[in-house]
């Protein structure tokens, strides 16, 4: 993954970095991130917060998706059986639900 160039940017990265942080993390619309920045003193119209979040949105987002904890297992649903998997890839519990009792509800 290329490193993101932040050259010819009025704005320094650290404030880039902010509002479109803001802007991902947050359910925040350009104008509330126009306005939460005026009040540290920083003048940014909501227009250059959009264009910066088409333009460096997608690589911020991706970082934080994997920063997200992820569950320590999962389960799947095969037929009958239900299945708890934990991370190393073993079969830790298996439930199965009697066939006779589904077969005879039919």
């Amino acid at each position: 993954m290329q490193k993101t160039s932040y050259a010819r940017y009025r704005f320094p990265p650290v404030i880039i970095r902010h509002a479109v942080w803001l802007y991902f993390r947050f359910p925040l619309s350009y104008r509330d991130i126009e306005d939460l920045l005026s009040e540290r003193g920083i003048e940014v119209t909501y227009e250059t917060i959009r264009r910066w979040s088409l333009k460096f949105g997608l690589g911020h987002a991706r970082k934080l998706r994997r920063s997200r904890p992820r569950p320590d297992h999962s389960v799947a649903r095969i037929a009958f059986a239900e299945a708890v998997w934990w991370r190393p890839g073993k079969i830790v519990i298996l439930r199965q639900k009697s066939r006779v009792l589904a077969d005879s509800r039919r």
